[in-house]
């Protein structure tokens, strides 16, 4: 299906018949552990290829979304004719014709695939999925010359060991020994609990709330809008970005725990190092919920 999508993409200006044409096409791929695992999760987990044709198309239909756009303009071209009188003199008439001018613009959103499962699946569903992610179904082999084989195979949580000495604020301690429970847990959006798994918002909510607060559950931007700014965050605080996908406002968000590092909700849930070039060109700011 993506096969054809690209053809009818490649050869459309040749296959259509406008005057002007502007593409906007997001990239067609997907993640193969990401459609594997959904597929296992909506069909419990045995089925042949026949049996999920419809599935597949469905999965198809939300992820690629595919908008055809014609503008008709009138325009006028200049036109003349000549002509001679009955005394042999030549005359030239120049005038202006309109015409139907057609502008053809094709839009293609990749909606991420691994957004798709919360919007389909009930919760049973999601967190039979979010298992199959956890271990890839136990065939990590399945797609040797995948990109994501270094996201999923070969790759894995950065390892980070907290200082002891930020363990002493018991508030902290607390949030921290909560939230390692969940490290290597896979991202899946939507996610709010052990069950599903978590989303970066998910994972903080859930943290948070086990550990006095009583939020409920929040966005990033929803987080950050219960959060007071601060220019010296402490182990404990969150951190929060902007850009990481196409959304308006706080896109991502993480706990803060010192000397430059968060745990967050990645894929899959581990620490990272907020003095990366890629967390640097996506920082936002740093708020206290405490």
């Amino acid at each position: 299906m993506e096969a054809e999508l690209q053809n009818y993409l490649d050869t459309y200006e040749s296959t259509h018949d406008y005057d002007e044409y502007h593409f906007d096409l997001d990239d067609i791929e997907h993640d193969p552990y990401v459609l594997i695992s959904m597929i296992s999760a909506l069909h419990e987990g045995a089925w042949t290829l026949a049996e999920v044709q419809g599935t597949l198309q469905t999965l198809f239909d939300k992820q690629y979304i595919l908008t055809e756009e014609v503008v008709v303009e009138v325009r006028y071209r200049t036109e003349t004719d000549t002509w001679t009188d009955e005394e042999g003199n030549t005359h030239t008439d120049t005038y202006q014709v309109p015409y139907n001018y057609y502008i053809c613009t094709v839009t293609l959103e990749n909606f991420n695939l691994s957004h798709v499962p919360v919007y389909m699946m009930s919760e049973e569903q999601l967190s039979r999925y979010a298992l199959y992610m956890s271990t890839l179904g136990n065939r990590p082999d399945l797609f040797p010359s995948s990109p994501y084989v270094a996201k999923y195979v070969t790759g894995g949580p950065t390892e980070y060991e907290v200082p002891e000495g930020h363990l002493a604020d018991e508030t902290f301690a607390a949030i921290l020994a909560e939230a390692e429970k969940y490290v290597s847990f896979p991202y899946v959006w939507g996610g709010s609990n052990p069950n599903t798994s978590f989303d970066c918002s998910g994972f903080v909510s859930y943290v948070y709330n086990q550990c006095g607060w009583d939020f409920g559950r929040l966005g990033a931007q929803g987080l950050y809008n219960i959060s007071t700014r601060t220019n010296s965050p402490k182990p404990g605080d969150l951190v929060f970005f902007t850009g990481t996908y196409d959304t308006p406002g706080v896109s991502h968000c993480g706990i803060y725990v010192g000397d430059g590092w968060m745990l967050h909700c990645g894929d899959p849930i581990g620490y990272a190092n907020l003095n990366s070039s890629y967390w640097q060109s996506h920082f936002y700011a740093y708020g206290k919920l405490y």
